[in-house]
C-alpha cells in the first residue's frame, strides 16, 4: 500500500518551527475552522475535554510571557499560541453533545436515554488524578490533529510542554481546579529552517507478540 504524496506532505513535512514571520497573521475566524476540523479528533465517550484560549493580541502575549520563559521565541514571533487545557467536567456537556447526535440521526433517542446516563456517572466517580489522565490523553489527540490540520492550511507549529503549569489557569483566567493544561502550540509560518532530527527505527521500539 502506498500512501498518498499531499498526505505525505502533510505529515512528513511538519516540522517544529521556534521562529516564525512576525508579518503573517491568522484571523480568528480561520483559527476557530481550524479548531472545528481537529475537533473531529477521538475522545473517550465523545466528551471532548479539549478547551481553548487564543493568545494572538500583543497584550495576551505579554500577559503569556511569564508562562513560557523558554519558550519566548515562539511567544514573540508566532500568529498565535493555542493554550489547550483538559476540562475535568466535560462530562457536563454529555447532553448536549448526545442530543445534537440524536437531532441529526447519528443515533436513537432509546440508544442516548440508554448509554449516556452510565456514561456519565462513570466520570463523575472517578478519581482527579484518573480524569486528569483522560483529559490530557484525549486533548493530547486533539493536539496532534490540529498540528496536521495547520500543516495542510499552509501553517507551521510547535508543539510546546515547557511552560508554568501551575500558573497557567489562573493568568488566563481558567478555573485551575476545573481546568488542565496540557499544552501549548504555537502557529505561524516559518522564518527559519528547523533542524533536521532522527527518529528510532520502528524495528526497535516495537514488538509482535
Amino acid at each position: 500500500m502506498t500512501i498518498n504524496n499531499d498526505f505525505k506532505d502533510i505529515v512528513f513535512g511538519r516540522k517544529s518551527i521556534k521562529i516564525y514571520d512576525e508579518n503573517v497573521k491568522i484571523s480568528n475566524e480561520e483559527i476557530l475552522k481550524m479548531i472545528d476540523e481537529a475537533a473531529t479528533a477521538p475522545s473517550s465517550f465523545n466528551f471532548q475535554p479539549w478547551r481553548f484560549v487564543v493568545v494572538n493580541t500583543p497584550e495576551g502575549k505579554e500577559k503569556l510571557k511569564p508562562m513560557v520563559n523558554f519558550n519566548l521565541r515562539q511567544n514573540e514571533t508566532s500568529a498565535a499560541m493555542l493554550v489547550i487545557f483538559g476540562d475535568k467536567k466535560c462530562q457536563n456537556y454529555g447532553e448536549e453533545i448526545y442530543q445534537e447526535a440524536v437531532d441529526k440521526g447519528y443515533m436513537s433517542q432509546d440508544v442516548k436515554d440508554k448509554i449516556l446516563p452510565g456514561f456519565v456517572e462513570l466520570y463523575d466517580k472517578l478519581s482527579d488524578e484518573l480524569m486528569t489522565n483522560v483529559v490530557k490523553v484525549d486533548a493530547s489527540l486533539f493536539a496532534m490533529q490540529f498540528m496536521l490540520i495547520a500543516r495542510a492550511y499552509g501553517y507551521d507549529t510547535n508543539a510546546i510542554g515547557g511552560f508554568n503549569h501551575s500558573e497557567i489557569a489562573e493568568t488566563l483566567n481558567m478555573d485551575k481546579e476545573r481546568y488542565v493544561p496540557v499544552m501549548i502550540i504555537s502557529i505561524g509560518k516559518a522564518a527559519a529552517e528547523a533542524r533536521e532530527t532522527v527518529r528510532l527505527a520502528a524495528e526497535k521500539i516495537t514488538k509482535f507478540i
